[in-house]
């Protein structure tokens, strides 16, 4: 139990002293720039989808 408690206490120390937290400017610049990516990345896959579909659709057709 002795461990467990030691274990807290240096991971409450470490969090509040030696680790450097961002600020919350780049907490936003960071969010805007996975929002953008999450945006693109979704845009490529529905074209790929809507590709794929078309080209099915067109051999399915003519057949």
């Amino acid at each position: 139990m002795a461990k467990l408690v030691q274990f807290i206490k240096e991971s409450y120390e470490e969090m509040t002293q030696k680790v450097t937290w961002p600020t919350w400017g780049d907490l936003q610049n960071s969010a805007v720039l996975v929002l953008v990516a999450s945006a693109i990345i979704s845009l490529v896959i529905l074209a790929m989808d809507k590709g794929a579909n078309f080209v099915l659709e067109t051999f399915y057709n003519s057949l």
